[in-house]
């Protein structure tokens, strides 16, 4: 069964995830990073697309990311892809895959759950135990958004510069939202519909995004229609 197309509009942003081949790493040293980077930021300028947030663990990757153009995501990944790895194989003296199959994708509502992501990529080292701080791990863009620290890579998403017309009061003002005890339910709503690629957000969200790629764009309902008052429909609860 042909797998169907990742869901991708102009305009949305996606929260996209690449991990190395069987958990392995894809990083081996600063200099590494700093390619990742470097490629990134020239290959999104051409394609048209705007990175808002990354972390570059040492086996993954995540990044927010918004096209002017559908397509243009999935450009970006698969020219990231092969440049990395040919100087990956290059300074390494290896050869093979890096990547583990297709990176995954899901569209973020931009009204509810934009700076959750944001708050839940620049946190991926603080959950792995790997700093206390986010601000200590030097491979991710929150000292671009939180510190304010220039990184060539960031281009802010509107519903960023939302938050304050004075760059020290946003940085601030994004500080305060990142710090704040996140809810497990949501840590896990974001996992799970970048694992099966669905739109994330607000039953609303879904719904335009169905309407626009005429297929369906978060789970499917179970269970039995409702027929009486009083019964229940199972299914996805809104956000």
């Amino acid at each position: 069964m042909p797998r169907q197309p990742r869901l991708d509009l102009a305009r949305v942003p996606q929260h996209v995830v690449q991990r190395g081949n069987d958990r392995q790493p894809c990083f081996f040293a600063p200099v590494d990073y700093i390619r990742y980077q470097d490629e990134l930021r020239e290959i999104a300028l051409r394609e048209g697309c705007a990175v808002h947030a990354y972390v570059q663990m040492t086996n993954h990757v995540h990044l927010l990311i918004t096209p002017t153009e559908a397509g243009q995501v999935s450009r970006v990944m698969q020219a990231l892809g092969r440049r990395y790895v040919r100087y990956v194989n290059d300074r390494y003296h290896r050869t093979g895959t890096l990547w583990e199959g297709r990176y995954k994708a899901c569209l973020v509502d931009s009204d509810t759950y934009l700076l959750r992501c944001h708050r839940y990529i620049e946190l991926n080292p603080v959950r792995a135990a790997m700093v206390a701080d986010p601000g200590d791990y030097p491979w991710s863009s929150f000292a671009c958004n939180a510190l304010g620290r220039t990184d060539r890579l960031i281009r802010p998403h509107p519903a960023y510069t939302a938050l304050d017309t004075d760059p020290a009061a946003r940085c601030a003002a994004y500080r305060e939202l990142v710090m704040v005890d996140t809810d497990p339910a949501e840590l896990e709503a974001i996992r799970l519909y970048l694992q099966r690629q669905h739109a994330l957000g607000s039953q609303r969200f879904r719904a335009a995004i169905e309407t626009q790629l005429s297929r369906r764009a978060g789970p499917a309902r179970i269970g039995r229609p409702r027929t009486a008052k009083g019964s229940v429909e199972v299914g996805e609860s809104g956000t």
